[in-house]
């Protein structure tokens, strides 16, 4: 059996195997070991498998079925698919090598990245870009330099190319910190793979944001040496507030002490003051020592509140470098009644959108105090005051993002409450979509329980934008404004790109694939569009091709491009396809006028903000203008749909006359519904968010939709018990939080006053500046008192929730640190032993500060290589050849037939068709028997008959030939073969 399947794979041979039969295996082989010896050698390319041609050795294999098989191939058709097969399963093989081309290059790309951080300072800046210049512009011919601007940000002020077109500093980074490891990382990336490069680091060392360890081993492994320039300066005159400490628990009517710790490098003396609400309570003068120095001034508390304290110290003239340290700021929240904030619209004429509120809390003996979006606080801290947050009609686009983050941390953090009233400018309509209010409300803007829903279609145009970080800012509130809108929407962005023209950065697509969209907008090349018209032409198509039934354009520009065809507005006219328009530091009044008449011949709006800042909201004003398809102006009687306390003793409701469409959330409680009994619509809504409750209330309480609601006997008894279930509930807690910074890092003590004592689990969660959360385990270092550190991450305010259990006790509490300044402030001298642990890491260099471009580009580098798989290239190839190996095997041409025959020879030819030919030439009598008719003995002729030549007689064959038939000559060679194979 074994034998057997042996031969299967092994044949046995036909015939006697001669050195002549392995000929072109062994020309193959040579040349193909010879041509993938020279490739290798010359490294023009290399292989990331070379144990693949190892699988070479199967061509012996081929080699003998070929030779053994019966393949009736001869000669030079027989080489030929010889050589074939081979160079098939040779190219196959070379895949399977994983080839790589090799590309060498030793164009040297530096990176200068200049640090601006007040540390440094402006004359060392000024100086540092001196030196980046003369450096820099006498570099050699295909050597490229770039500049990265280092502060509490990195920023690319110009990427690596032949040219070096530095005018001014542009891009904008924090100049409070320095982080040198982001820094650095950037410039690593801006250095292409495929050539070699260089960072030149110009810097004093001090980083107190950021590790560098990371980003040094990897410029390490890439061979990115990082050469260091140091900036030196040693400051002796200095002095600081550490900490200002205020007492934790508090009475009204009672004196306290503020305690303030001071530092100073060297004696001296000032004026140390104190701010309650940013008013001058004390002022003492304090004579300070060389070190640390503690001082104390009185505080008064008359009334509940919220203070915010501020000691600040003005020493002597000369004796002090730096102001930005001489503060320092804390809090103190004294507990009262409560108090509801009703947040309004700023653009309002009255009160009509909180009066009959204000009256029902009032009677329900809370304080209410009515505050403007614009006169909203940006710290959680200062809405501690306010046990519920109201927002009274009044949109997304009135606040800025920090306002927002604000009220959601407020309510998830120090558990306060947060309900909002319904309108034309709340909910979606309000553009609240994705915004952290949404996040800390028990409804979602996203309708996704109607089966059939109007949607809307938003075309933006952007042009480049000519201000610093112009078209980043353009493509930021583009992202802002398509959020805005619900997932069933559409949206499209186009632009100018110098490579392509006009085209779409990303087409008509529904805001449901938003991060899809925001990855292209990301990515975008924006360019100076030379005509409005083929860009809105190309738009509005787009939106007219949509079946959305509200669709809108807005188009951000300086206004220079061509203004568009009047035939392309009156497109937009006969579409009812409304153009807003943003001018944006535009060049003259021409251009405002072209961008003031797209507007006004298209029924839209025109902007001409005068700071960047305003963009954001012109864009969310304009998204959410689509979004008026959501309100619901109806009668219907609102549905119970489950038992609260909120509607206790409330046996009967009034009717509402329209309210705003949302969708409840998986985990809220929708109290009140809609009248559509398909979709469950909220009309009242709660839900738990963090430590506090939420509330959405999709009507309104004014004279509008709420008219008969508010003029009803139970509106009253409605907003109080409303108001009793989702305001902060001050719950008693035995933890005791204080927290102060300590140099880059904060510091957190809780003390446990809990009469049985005993050992807790707490865990703090620690909510920082720039979105920076952490969380920390304490642990016991004495007796009911736990203490943890945590990274700061930045000026501003530190939110921490403390949370504690034993068995089944369970704590709560919560503290703030306010971050006055950086710790930038507080390096009074270069970090030289931090830039030279950069330079030793990486392979890098000290520089001293008079090297010319010789020195920073020098002639001798390494050349470096990249590669490239090729595999591409041999696939191609391969079915080539595939093709090829096919065709000689199977397909025969016959070239004779179409050379001139030779006179005086007879054509000879094997086939059946040229035997036949010949057989009708021949006289009757010398033709051989017929092939299928029965054979006949020959007619009788006499002798002299047989030797007379015929006339027409040619000269014949043997008789042999003749007699011999192709049917039989193939029957008579079948048989031998039988037998061969018996």
């Amino acid at each position: 059996m074994a034998y057997r399947w042996l031969r299967l794979i092994v044949p046995e041979p036909r015939r006697p195997i001669t050195g002549r039969d392995a000929a072109p295996l062994i020309v193959f082989v040579a040349v193909f070991v010879l041509a993938i010896g020279a490739l290798m050698y010359t490294r023009a390319v290399l292989f990331g498998r070379p144990a693949a041609f190892a699988l070479s050795a199967s061509l012996i294999w081929f080699w003998w079925l070929h030779v053994t098989g019966f393949h009736g191939l001869s000669g030079l058709r027989n080489v030929s698919a010889q050589l074939a097969r081979y160079a098939l399963i040779a190219v196959l093989i070379t895949v399977l090598a994983e080839p790589r081309s090799v590309r060498e290059n030793d164009d040297l790309s530096v990176v200068y990245v200049l640090d601006v951080s007040d540390s440094v300072g402006k004359i060392a800046t000024t100086e540092g870009l001196k030196y980046i210049l003369a450096t820099a512009n006498d570099r050699p011919d295909g050597d490229r330099a770039g500049l990265v601007i280092l502060g509490g940000d990195a920023a690319v002020e110009l990427p690596p190319t032949e040219s070096f077109p530095f005018e001014a500093i542009n891009v904008q980074v924090p100049r409070d910190d320095t982080n040198i490891g982001k820094a650095l990382a950037l410039s690593a990336a801006l250095v292409p793979l495929d050539t070699p490069g260089r960072i030149v680091l110009i810097s004093d060392g001090v980083s107190p944001s950021g590790d560098t360890t990371g980003v040094l081993d990897e410029c390490k492994a890439r061979d990115l040496p990082v050469d260091v320039l140091p900036v030196q300066y040693d400051i002796t005159e200095e002095v600081w507030i550490e900490r200002l400490g205020l007492p934790v628990n508090v009475k009204r009517g009672e004196t306290y002490q503020a305690s303030v710790l001071l530092s100073s490098l060297t004696a001296g003396g000032g004026q140390l003051v104190l701010f309650e609400n940013d008013e001058e309570i004390a002022r003492e003068a304090v004579t300070y020592s060389a070190g640390k120095n503690r001082f104390t001034l009185p505080i008064y508390l008359r009334s509940p509140g919220y203070y915010t304290y501020r000691a600040e110290i003005i020493p002597a003239p000369g004796r002090d470098t730096r102001r930005e340290n001489n503060i320092g700021i804390n809090y103190i929240y004294l507990k009262g009644q409560r108090r509801i904030l009703l947040v309004t619209d700023p653009l309002a004429a009255d009160d009509a959108d909180y009066r009959y509120l204000a009256q029902a809390l009032a009677a329900a003996e809370a304080e209410v105090q009515p505050m403007t979006s614009f006169e909203m606080p940006y710290s959680a801290l200062e809405l501690m005051p306010y046990d519920c947050i109201v927002l009274c009609n009044v949109a997304a686009d009135s606040f800025d993002y920090p306002q927002l983050q604000a009220i959601q941390q407020a309510v998830f953090r120090q558990g306060q409450g947060l309900l909002m009233i319904g309108g034309e400018n709340s909910f979606g309509p309000g553009g609240y979509r994705q915004t952290p209010v949404e996040t800390a409300l028990p409804v979602t803007m996203d309708i996704t329980m109607r089966r059939v829903m109007p949607k809307a279609a938003l075309a933006i145009v952007l042009h480049t934008c000519e201000f610093p970080n112009g078209n980043t800012w353009g493509k930021n509130i583009t992202k802002a404004a398509i959020r805005v809108l619900g997932e069933r929407d559409e949206a499209c962005v186009l632009a100018y790109s110098y490579q392509g023209g006009v085209k779409f950065v990303c087409e008509l697509t529904p805001i449901s694939e938003y991060d899809e969209m925001a990855r292209k907008i990301s990515a975008a090349q924006i360019g100076d569009m030379p005509s409005f018209s083929p860009t809105m032409e190309m738009g509005l198509k787009a939106l007219s091709d949509s079946d959305a039934a509200a669709r809108h354009m807005i188009v951000i520009s300086d206004g220079d491009p061509q203004p568009p065809a009047p035939s392309v507005l009156d497109q937009f006219v006969t579409e009812k396809i409304s153009v807003s328009t943003v001018s944006i530091f535009p060049h003259g009044n021409v251009e405002v006028s072209i961008m003031q008449a797209i507007a006004a011949a298209t029924g839209g709006r025109y902007y001409f903000p005068q700071d960047p800042n305003q963009l954001p909201s012109i864009f969310i004003k304009e998204a959410k203008t689509l979004r008026r398809n959501l309100i619901q102006n109806k009668t219907f009687y609102p549905t119970m749909n489950a038992y609260s306390a909120i509607m206790k003793g409330i046996t009967e409701v009034s009717p509402l006359h329209g309210y705003t469409l949302t969708t409840p959330k998986d985990r809220a409680v929708t109290i009140l519904r809609g009248p559509d009994k398909e979709a469950l619509d909220p009309v009242l809504a709660v839900w738990q968010h963090g430590l506090g409750r939420t509330a959405a209330f999709t009507s309104d309480l004014t004279a509008r939709w709420g008219r008969d609601w508010v003029a009803s006997a139970n509106h009253d008894q409605f907003v109080k018990q409303l108001f009793e279930d989702i305001s902060r509930v001050e719950k008693d807690s035995h933890l005791t939080v204080q927290s102060w910074a300590s140099g880059p890092r904060g510091k957190l003590v809780v003390q446990d006053s809990h009469p049985d004592g005993g050992f807790l689990e707490l865990t703090a969660s620690v909510l920082g500046p720039n979105g920076a959360d952490v969380n920390v385990d304490l642990r016991q270092t004495a007796p009911g008192r736990y203490e943890a550190e945590y990274p700061l991450s930045g000026v501003g305010h530190y939110h921490l929730l403390v949370t504690g259990s034993a068995g089944e006790r369970a704590e709560m509490a919560t503290a703030s640190l306010i971050i006055p300044y950086s710790a930038e402030y507080l390096r009074f001298r270069g970090d030289l032993p931090h830039l030279q642990r950069i330079a030793d890491r990486t392979g890098g260099r000290i520089l001293l500060g008079d090297e010319s471009a010789a020195d920073i580009f020098p002639a001798t580098r390494e050349v470096r290589r990249s590669t490239q798989l090729i595999i591409d290239w041999f696939l191609i190839a391969l079915s080539g050849l595939l093709l090829a190996d096919v065709a000689i095997r199977r397909v025969q041409i016959g070239f004779r037939q179409w050379l001139p025959k030779r006179r005086g020879k007879t054509q000879a030819d094997g086939t059946i068709g040229s035997l036949l030919a010949r057989k009708r030439n021949l006289r009757p009598e010398t033709r051989p028997a017929t092939l299928g008719r029965a054979s006949r003995s020959p007619r009788p002729v006499s002798e002299a008959t047989a030797r007379r030549p015929s006339p027409q007689a040619e000269p014949t064959e043997p008789a042999e030939s003749e007699q011999r038939s192709t049917a039989g000559a193939l029957l008579k060679k079948k048989k031998r073969w039988e037998k061969e194979n018996e």
